[in-house]
């Protein structure tokens, strides 16, 4: 009887120890809240600059502004010479360029001069996202100022020096040169 019961005991084991796994759940679960408020944030920010630059354009009469399809404004402060120059930087090229950053009111942030002249190839290195968008504008000898909304311009980060979070700018920008990249020789 005791050799029954001991096989009916391991029976029972194997049996029992033969359940499929389950899936473990997660200790927390997100409802996906702190995305949708942060899109409902980033919404808010984006129209309350919008609103502010606009309000700052229509203050500005002596100019003309534009609004580019990338999402800022601009003007010129001096187009091209040659009506016939209609070059502008591509892919690749390489641009010489000099600029000055003040917040959207005109207070100097980085005076003409303190940046560097800057030489940049088109889409191929570093530039904050609205400068790179405003030098495809460009010609060569023209001066414009760009005003970029924040997330155009350095974002929630800022420089880390001296341009802080969510600051609107304004960038005056003078393209001194376009120079073609150079095709490879086959």
């Amino acid at each position: 009887m005791k050799k029954y019961t001991y096989i009916l005991l391991v029976f029972i084991t194997v049996l029992s120890g033969c359940k499929s796994p389950e899936a473990r759940r997660p200790v927390t679960q997100k409802s996906g809240s702190f995305i949708n408020e942060s899109i409902e944030r980033n919404r808010e920010l984006v129209a309350r600059e919008e609103a502010e630059i606009l309000e700052v354009i229509e203050r500005d009469s002596a100019n003309e502004y534009f609004a580019s399809n990338s999402g800022f404004w601009y003007y010129y402060n001096k187009r091209a010479t040659d009506p016939s120059n209609t070059e502008t930087p591509e892919f690749g090229d390489v641009v010489r360029f000099d600029y000055s950053i003040t917040d959207i009111e005109g207070q100097v942030i980085y005076a003409e001069g303190e940046i560097p002249t800057r030489r940049y190839a088109m889409d191929k290195e570093e530039l904050f996202g609205g400068l790179r968008e405003g030098l495809k504008l460009m010609k060569e000898g023209e001066v414009v100022t760009f005003i970029f909304p924040s997330h155009k311009a350095f974002g929630y980060y800022g420089d880390k020096d001296k341009i802080g979070t969510n600051l609107p700018i304004r960038t005056k920008v003078t393209l001194h040169s376009i120079t073609e990249e150079e095709q490879p020789r086959n």
